[in-house]
C-alpha cells in the first residue's frame, strides 16, 4: 500500500505545482482613469484613420496610450474622466472593451506623479496628484 500511495502523492502534488509554474507574469488588473484624449498627430502612413492619445493615471503613474478605435468611430472622444480596468504590461496597457473583447494598446510615455499635500486649499488637507 505504501509503494502505491508515495508515487500517487508525487503524481498529485506535480498536478497541483504544475499550472503555477507553467504560467507566464501577468500584470494584475486596476482600475485607470482616463484623463484627456486627443487627436495623434497625423502622418504620411495613417492619414485615413483615426488615431488618439489617450492620457490615463493608473495608480500613482500617467500613461500617454495610442488608441485605435477598431470601428473607426471617435467614441473615446467623450470618455474623459471614466474609469476602466486596465493590465499595464511593459510596453502596451490592455483593457476590454464594451464586448468584453481584450485589446492592447502602445505606451507611448509614462511618468510617476506624486501626491502633493496642499494646505492651503479650503477645508480639510485634499492630496493631488502633479
Amino acid at each position: 500500500m505504501q509503494r502505491i500511495t508515495c508515487p500517487l502523492m508525487l503524481v498529485l502534488v506535480l498536478i497541483i505545482a504544475l499550472p503555477s509554474v507553467c504560467q507566464e507574469h501577468h500584470s494584475k488588473w486596476q482600475v485607470g482613469t482616463i484623463m484627456a484624449v486627443a487627436p495623434h498627430p497625423m502622418d504620411g502612413q495613417h492619414h485615413n484613420v483615426r488615431r488618439y492619445d489617450v492620457s490615463l493615471k493608473v495608480g500613482k503613474a500617467m500613461y500617454v496610450v495610442l488608441y485605435v478605435p477598431s470601428d473607426g468611430l471617435d467614441t473615446i472622444t467623450h470618455r474623459a474622466g471614466l474609469d476602466v480596468l486596465v493590465s499595464v504590461g511593459q510596453r502596451t496597457i490592455a483593457f476590454n472593451d464594451l464586448l468584453g473583447r481584450k485589446i492592447e494598446v502602445p505606451i507611448l510615455s509614462r511618468k510617476h506623479i506624486t501626491p502633493i499635500l496642499r494646505s492651503t486649499l479650503p477645508g480639510p488637507r485634499k492630496t493631488i496628484f502633479e
